[in-house]
């Protein structure tokens, strides 16, 4: 029978608290010993939420004795998922990697490309440790793990090369939203805001959709705009995407719009996929009507979290879905989304999404 490992959760923000606390909690794979954040009384916060299992220990930076440093020393806890802002969290990577223990770490993997490429090249770096065995390194990327976004992928991959694709992803976060009243989310100090933060889910989903060497992302244009002033540095991207097998796509994703939208739409040369919401539809060539098929809503967090603990506790190293380079790509995905923008709708070209492409 399978031991569990013992986890860390590091951070207790909102995303911590209502996803990655029920996940550990109900994995008969893991003993959560721990939980961190920068004020012990985050960490009681969170920590009171629990009511049926064991109370973690607590560590924050203002206690006396218990602080990150002491933290890494546990020789009983052998795993970490960190959710932490996204400027302060490659450093909490890097330690926990150095200290031997095995991460999960909220995406995007960082604040930007070469911030990312500085984390991997760490990793990369490390001494290999006694066993020969190196600790996972896994970035989250709940998105790739939702039942919905899998079947749809899977329904492209069988009806031959993209000619066309869509990505409509549209609405306003409003200065209220409990995901907005965070300091580090009100005057961010990272590219893109909302459309980085929350965008790299559908950057992700789009690129899920976009496998097989013909259909890699080669190229974008893009113009970019601040429509809400609480919104900085901008809320709205429109981007047209070429891939290696000549397809034209598009991205379009607003966080400050009162239009409304979910949607993929992929044409490939035996059909067509479109997923709206929690519908999936699929129609293949001759077809009069297409097959519909609805799911139940699901965040993706207790999947991943129990494929990284397997892929842990098998030795198997990290899952594809959840590798470093993966989550690279989604990141230099909009990046370029960005950069494009800022030069006035300038072409840019795309280096990293051949990862995992033949998938």
């Amino acid at each position: 029978m399978t031991q569990p490992i013992g986890v860390a959760i590091v951070g207790s923000g909102l995303f911590a608290r209502e996803q990655h606390l029920p996940a550990a909690l109900t994995n008969d794979l893991i003993i959560l010993r721990a939980l961190y954040s920068r004020s012990l009384k985050s960490a009681q916060e969170t920590a009171s939420t629990i009511t049926d299992h064991p109370q973690p220990d607590l560590y924050s930076e203002d206690s006396p004795s218990q602080k990150f440093s002491d933290l890494l020393t546990r020789t009983d806890i052998q795993a970490f998922i960190i959710a932490l802002p996204i400027v302060s969290q490659p450093a909490f990577i890097e330690a926990a990697l150095s200290a031997g223990k095995h991460v999960l770490a909220e995406k995007p993997i960082a604040k930007d490309v070469a911030t990312a490429r500085n984390l991997i090249s760490h990793y990369q770096n490390l001494p290999t440790p006694l066993n020969g065995v190196k600790p996972v390194f896994a970035v989250a990327e709940n998105y790739r793990f939702m039942p919905r976004f899998i079947y749809a992928a899977e329904q492209v991959a069988s009806l031959g090369k993209v000619t066309h694709f869509s990505a409509k992803i549209m609405s306003l976060m409003k200065d209220e939203n409990k995901y907005y009243k965070t300091s580090w989310r009100e005057k961010p100090e990272y590219q893109g805001g909302f459309l980085l933060d929350g965008g790299v889910h559908h950057a992700a989903a789009t690129r899920l959709f976009l496998r097989g060497t013909q259909n890699t992302p080669v190229s974008v244009r893009a113009l970019t705009a601040q429509v809400q002033k609480h919104l900085p540095p901008i809320d709205t991207v429109s981007a047209v995407v070429r891939t290696a097998g000549g397809a034209i796509g598009t991205y379009y994703h607003s966080a400050g719009t009162l239009m409304n939208s979910l949607e993929w739409d992929i044409a490939c040369e035996k059909g067509t996929v479109k997923s709206s919401g929690d519908v999936v539809t699929v129609k293949r060539v001759g077809e009069e009507k297409g097959e519909e098929r609805t799911f139940e809503w699901t965040s993706g967090v207790k999947e991943e979290v129990r494929v990284w603990v397997e892929s842990i506790l098998e030795g198997r190293g990290v899952d594809g879905m959840q590798s470093a380079e993966e989550a690279l790509g989604d990141l230099e995905f909009l990046e370029r989304m960005f950069t494009s923008g800022e030069r006035g709708g300038e072409e840019e070209r795309y280096e990293l999404q051949t990862v995992g492409v033949e998938r």
